[in-house]
């Protein structure tokens, strides 16, 4: 398993489940992003339940958050570091409401990440017009 897609996933997880559920429509979401997204080319769908079963028992832990962030950090490379708020930003945009919950966990990661806020704040537009719902 390769650790860039461990953190990819790791970002879509904590963000899903910054609101204390994960909703199908969030998994479903993850899932197609892994089957279609380039940055899965080579990820071996076999691995996506440890991962999300092994974030999540951390998630469980009181310093996991800080303890994912930080894996994440040295897992990927500086040319996924935006995909993998993009995809965190889809998750969260998801079901159209980005709650409180899941703004504090993009903020975190924005930050964690070290993402310049000019570069989120189109990363989040781009969200926004993919998710818009009239």
């Amino acid at each position: 398993m390769s650790s860039h897609h461990e953190a990819l996933i790791q970002a879509m997880v904590i963000t899903s489940a910054a609101d204390g559920t994960m909703s199908d429509s969030e998994l479903e979401r993850i899932g197609r992003i892994i089957r279609y997204a380039p940055a899965f080319q080579s990820f071996e769908v076999a691995d996506l339940s440890a991962i999300t079963e092994a974030t999540a028992a951390a998630l469980a832990r009181e310093d996991g958050l800080d303890l994912i962030l930080a894996s994440m950090v040295g897992k990927l490379p500086g040319s996924l570091v935006e995909t993998a708020y993009a995809f965190a930003l889809d998750i969260a945009a998801d079901d159209g409401v980005i709650t409180s919950e899941e703004q504090g966990i993009l903020e975190l990661l924005r930050h964690s990440l070290n993402i310049d806020r000019l570069i989120a704040a189109g990363i989040e537009r781009g969200a926004r017009a993919r998710f818009y719902k009239p």
